[in-house]
């Protein structure tokens, strides 16, 4: 298995803590479930002022990733940190880490994809790559200080009224730090709300994304159930990740084109598209 090297440790024994993002959503199923795994939850609400009132949803959406941010520097401890649509797989705890725990130049890691791009297989066989969700990831003090500096100035500019993809932002800005980000093998869950995001429609992105293919069957069964169909969404889920892979998009041609062994990454793009598990 290709994260499953003498170096790799269960999730749950490198951090058992979880944030939970949201705002007025349910997140009683989700707890439970990651509560169940072993792990320790806090669920971080965010109420909105009135001076708030003219701000994008993106931007206050940054600043409740920030404040769990702060959270992960404050106590100087990694954290998993996922919104509140998250809908983990069973035995979430148990999977294996995307990244070598012993290192000390990790950013984030993703634990869910979305738009995702990798960039080079280390030699314990972990993806470096690139994510533009938030759903679920893994954060480490170590990257904050350099993430509440992007936070300072997409503060300024373009500010807290205007759109900013803040998200897509991430992984450029903690590479220039010196440190490495990480996506997983598989998705450790879904992506599971109903609710279309009307900024990302305004500004010409998908109003909802959904995991390519993941670790195992989910907890429960996400809000898209009801409303999508469970299977439809997640063949649709999956042959959309087969096309970004026969497109190029997953591992760029640029990307292998520079890299000392290319097929080490068309390896492992193409071992985690091509299994039976939807």
């Amino acid at each position: 298995m290709w994260d499953c090297g003498e170096t790799s440790v269960r999730l749950i024994d490198y951090t058992s803590t979880v944030l939970i993002i949201a705002h007025k959503e349910e997140t009683s199923r989700l707890s439970c479930a990651l509560e169940q795994e072993g792990f320790t939850c806090r669920v971080q609400r965010q109420s909105h002022s009135a001076e708030q009132a003219s701000f994008a949803r993106s931007y206050l959406c940054f600043i409740n990733h920030v404040d769990a941010w702060k959270w992960v520097l404050e106590h100087q401890q990694p954290a998993i940190i996922v919104e509140a649509d998250f809908v983990p797989v069973k035995g979430m705890g148990q999977l294996p880490l995307p990244f070598c725990p012993q290192q000390e130049d990790v950013g984030m890691a993703w634990l869910y994809t979305c738009a995702a791009q990798i960039y080079d297989i280390s030699p314990e066989r972990h993806a470096q790559g690139y994510s533009s969700s938030m759903v679920a990831y893994i954060m480490t003090p170590r990257a904050v200080p350099s993430l509440l500096r992007l936070f300072e100035r997409i503060s300024q500019v373009p500010g807290p009224e205007h759109y900013h993809p803040w998200d897509s932002d991430l992984d450029k800005t903690l590479l220039a730090e010196g440190l490495r980000n990480y996506v997983p093998f598989r998705n450790y869950g879904e992506h599971g709300s109903d609710n279309p995001n009307p900024e990302h429609y305004a500004h010409s992105l998908g109003r909802t994304h959904r995991a390519d293919v993941l670790y195992g069957p989910l907890a429960f069964k996400p809000a898209y159930a009801a409303t999508e169909g469970f299977w439809r969404t997640r063949l649709w889920g999956r042959i959309k990740g087969v096309g970004r892979l026969v497109l190029g998009r997953y591992a760029q041609l640029h990307v292998l084109r520079r890299a000392e062994v290319p097929l080490k990454i068309l390896s492992f793009a193409m071992q985690r598209q091509f299994s039976l598990r939807l």
